[in-house]
């Protein structure tokens, strides 16, 4: 199952983000991979090429994907990783996620 999306986040997925969404994408009852995708804003430079897919669920996997905010991303879950209500509910979280972005605030300032 995939679903592609476009990252939302204003810092795109960048230190902060990127360990917020490795953690929620360990937390999904699925395994899920991401990767760049080809589209608008995926396409005419270097690194803007689609990619392999990597461990959504790794930070620094996540970080060399070099994702700015705009750049078309497709989610991956293996067809037979769990049912597909389970893969669903866990693309619809990362979605979400890098569609809306986080609110980066820090409670200890």
């Amino acid at each position: 199952m995939e679903r592609h999306t476009v990252v939302g986040i204003p810092e795109g997925l960048h230190a902060r983000t990127a360990a917020r969404f490795a953690r929620l994408a360990a937390d999904q009852p699925v395994p899920v991979r991401i990767s760049r995708s080809s589209g608008p804003g995926g396409s005419g430079g270097p690194g803007d090429e689609p990619g392999e897919p990597v461990d959504a669920a790794s930070i620094l996997a996540v970080m060399m994907l070099g994702a700015d905010a705009g750049t078309p991303v497709t989610l991956h879950v293996p067809d037979d990783a769990a049912d597909a209500q389970d893969a669903s509910a866990a693309l619809d979280v990362l979605e979400e996620f890098l569609a809306a972005g986080p609110v980066l605030t820090d409670p200890g300032r």
